[in-house]
């Protein structure tokens, strides 16, 4: 039996003397995913990543601990790293050392790569999405093994592309499926949390699609007195032809072909979940004075993030600064668009949808290309067990004090699908560190520090009651 104690003790102390001056390290490394920095190789960073992470890997006094890093031709690498266990079950711990580009709007003290902490949270980018992750798998690998408490197999992956769509994980989970083996649970580290008093567990992932939608109408920019009126904006064309697949008033898509219908199961979690949480659904996010949400119910906004597909423009080219914007009418606009679709609502048929309405017919004959980007599928999980159910439970009264809770989420982990459909009958516990205002991919993304070392704690727990108490169901 798990002391807790103890285990509450050996986390805050792991952590703090151990895991933060190492992740204060990793967070000044600019260690951008291979999408946002195509020379990732000749930069160096994700090596340097990579080797910061192996070696606090490495010195981890855990019994028959191995630690590779795998490197396949034109991949970025990955971290392996094998813990041997009592019976024949393994379990699969996920996680990420990629990370999101700088982003703009970074307040007066903090920055992407430059690591700060104030109390609870330690600012910089990649330290909660996901950096995190390996030291806190590695930490409840150690904290069993000092209290000499069996664990099944472990495996530990972590990859450097997640950010990018993870294009290279599955040449590696085939390549070395004999080490990787059949888990039957999988616990993957990067996700998110309503709040920070319990443990949260990810029930489902929307997928996304994507791409540039390039509008063209002039061979070059002419003087926009003597052409407007007569020449049509390009702008004025691409937000014609957004208006096909979104209803700019509600925000709903209105392509059926990116819709799914919603479990019962996933509603009234919705509902649970609002209860818990109140007005924090939506006071959670930076709002401008007197802005709200694009709807009042709690449930309604809670489901519309999770299983209803959901537009963004995420980057335009084509428009000049304000400061160098003169009197001319664009030749060109190029709007980079994303589009999250919830689970079973395949990727490559939602980009067809996209291309075939965006590309059709073009307004005043411009042209018009929509240049899709790899897409990625959602995951809905398979019903919890009952024993995961009450380890899930156990461990959050343990350690948070609280029952824990199940929601869905808006992102995306493209990993969890393929694993989903590589092993049915695996249990998954989906979980993280990113609670409200944590903001990653945004500025002053922050690690909550009490959350990871509780979930250091709770996942130990959850490692503990699989091997007891899994086999009796």
């Amino acid at each position: 039996m798990l002391n807790i104690e103890h285990a509450a003790a050996f986390a805050e102390r792991i952590w703090e003397d151990a895991i933060v001056p190492v992740l204060t390290d990793y967070i000044r490394i600019p260690n951008k995913s291979p999408a946002f920095d195509p020379a990732w190789r000749e930069h160096g960073h994700m090596d340097k990543a990579v080797a910061l992470i192996e070696e606090w890997c490495r010195a981890q006094p855990i019994p028959g601990l191995r630690v590779d890093v795998l490197r396949l031709p034109n991949r970025t690498p990955v971290i392996l790293m094998e813990v041997p266990g009592e019976g024949d079950d393994t379990v699969l711990l996920y996680g990420h050392l990629d990370k999101q580009p700088e982003f703009t709007g970074w307040r007066e003290g903090l920055a992407p790569w430059t690591p700060v902490r104030e109390g609870d949270r330690l600012y910089g980018r990649g330290g909660a999405d996901d950096g995190y992750s390996s030291f806190a798998a590695l930490s409840a690998l150690r904290l069993l093994s000092e209290q000499r408490l069996a664990h099944a197999r472990c495996v530990v992956l972590i990859e450097a592309a997640e950010e990018s769509g993870s294009p290279d994980l599955p040449a590696y989970i085939e390549a070395f499926a004999d080490r990787i083996g059949s888990p039957s649970l999988v616990v993957c580290l990067d996700s998110g949390c309503g709040n920070y008093e319990q443990l949260w567990s990810t029930t489902s992932l929307r997928g996304y699609v994507g791409g540039t939608l390039d509008v063209r109408i002039l061979t070059e920019g002419v003087h926009s007195g003597s052409a407007s009126g007569i020449v049509p904006s390009t702008f004025r064309i691409a937000r014609q032809l957004i208006s096909r697949i979104e209803d700019e008033q509600t925000g709903r898509v209105l392509l059926e072909a990116l819709h799914t219908e919603i479990p019962a199961v996933r509603r009234a979690q919705a509902e649970k979940v609002a209860e818990v949480l109140g007005d924090e659904v939506w006071t959670q996010f930076p709002w401008v004075k007197g802005a709200h949400a694009v709807t009042d119910d709690r449930t309604t906004a809670l489901l519309a993030h999770t299983w209803e597909p959901a537009l963004s423009v995420i980057g335009a080219e084509g428009l000049p600064p304000i400061a160098n914007a003169g009197n001319v009418l664009r030749p060109m606009t190029q709007l980079k668009l994303s589009m999250r679709i919830p689970p079973h609502v395949d990727p490559a048929e939602a980009t067809e949808a996209l291309r075939a309405v965006l590309e059709r017919d073009p307004p005043y004959g411009a042209h018009v290309r929509f240049v899709p980007v790899r897409g990625g599928e959602g995951w809905n999980a398979p019903e919890l067990a009952p024993w995961l159910e009450r380890a899930l439970n156990d461990a959050s009264m343990a350690f948070f004090g609280k029952p824990s809770l199940a929601m869905g989420e808006g992102g995306t982990i493209p990993f969890m699908a393929m694993l989903g459909e590589k092993f049915p009958e695996a249990q998954f516990v989906i979980t993280g560190v990113l609670g409200p205002q944590s903001n990653a991919h945004g500025p002053n993304e922050f690690l909550h520090l009490p959350t990871a070392k509780k979930l250091t704690c709770a996942v130990a727990s959850i490692l503990l009651e699989h091997r007891s108490r899994g086999a009796r169901g």
